[in-house]
């Protein structure tokens, strides 16, 4: 497990294409300037031990120095020590609708991205929770098991996409059968599933089989996405629209909201159903209700001490700039019978 500190010193690494974008602009304007004062073969006569090779290889190990010294100014951690930890918390489960209607841009940016945001910000604001996160269309495919690791979690969050999963439809009933998987506490009372969709079931068995679920103590709170007066599907290549969803008949299809599958699932589990259009109402709601929960006490592994790392990377860094320093860029004996880039022709 590992750390980084300051993150915003990555920014240092911006300097490597600007090194390398002078390097190639001195080489352009250098050929040019020799054309005029001389041909190719009076040049060689003039400056033999001449390298490109040479060149090329003090910038690479330069932006090697720079890289790490970004590294070593970011300052990573390892974790050193395993320790269990006592929490108390809910066991949530993120259902996340990805199939295609989840691209219509009916919100902001579009359906999937807010639903993500919603996930990420709901994530922000929890304690000692654990989290799982399930991506469904036509089927439905565990994405994250319950974890406690946020950061993890972020991370498939905003790997997810319409393109992971080629059944399409939505099957938001495959979506809870999954789910009652996913909680391994016989003990844990507080189970909740979060479902995030624009509420276009393509099945008619959902609400049984939330019915079903919250038998077993499972509690379902729906997020709906969208707009009731929908939105037309774009067909997009390298983030541009090329045309629109069409039906058989040629025309446009228009993905709307359904609200009223999303409640109707709620209330069978003993949930409630929160339009996602606004992200702090969400937010607040989703925070409000978890914190009325009696919270259950489980155990979890985490990293207790972490060990500074930037010394490593400011050696090498340190090491490659001091190795610049001797490198010349004329060639050398041995570089002259390695013949680089046919340079001796």
């Amino acid at each position: 497990m590992y750390q980084l500190d300051e993150k915003i010193w990555f920014w240092v690494l911006g300097v490597i294409p600007v090194i390398f974008l002078f390097f190639l602009i001195l080489q352009i304007w250098k050929h040019k300037s020799q054309s005029k004062f001389a041909d190719k073969q009076l040049l060689k006569r003039l400056s033999p031990n001449s390298s490109l090779f040479k060149s090329i290889l003090k910038i690479v190990v330069l932006s090697l120095a720079f890289a790490c010294l970004a590294i070593a100014l970011v300052n990573p951690k390892i974790g050193t020590k395993l320790e269990t930890v006592k929490r108390e918390g809910v066991d949530i489960v993120f259902a996340i609708d990805v199939s295609k209607s989840m691209l219509a841009e009916d919100i902001a940016p579009n359906r999937l991205e807010k639903a993500k945001q919603l996930v990420t910000q709901i994530i922000n604001n929890l304690a000692s929770d654990r989290v799982g996160i399930i991506a469904y269309a036509g089927k439905a495919f565990p994405q994250l098991p319950i974890t406690t690791d946020y950061a993890a979690a972020k991370m498939f969050l905003q790997s997810m996409n319409t393109d992971m999963l080629s059944s399409q439809g939505t099957a938001i009933d495959e979506a809870i059968k999954l789910a009652k998987t996913y909680y391994d506490d016989e003990e844990q009372t507080n189970r909740v599933l979060i479902i995030i969709s624009d509420g276009e079931d393509h099945s008619e068995e959902a609400a049984s089989v939330a019915e079903e679920a919250n038998e077993e103590g499972i509690r379902i709170f729906t997020i709906g996405v969208g707009d009731v007066k929908g939105g037309p599907i774009p067909e997009k290549r390298n983030g541009i629209v090329l045309n629109y969803k069409k039906d058989s008949n040629g025309e446009t299809v228009i993905t709307r909201l359904n609200e009223e599958i999303l409640e109707s699932i709620a209330s069978k589990a003993n949930g409630d159903y929160v339009n996602g259009r606004n992200t702090n109402d969400v937010v607040d709601k989703i925070g409000e209700i978890l914190n009325k929960m009696d919270k259950t006490e489980f155990e979890a592994k985490q990293y207790a001490d972490f060990k500074d790392q930037f010394q490593w990377f400011l050696g090498f860094a340190l090491f490659f700039l001091f190795l610049d320093i001797f490198l010349l860029e004329r060639k050398t004996g041995w570089l002259k019978k390695l013949n680089l880039f046919n340079e001796n022709l």
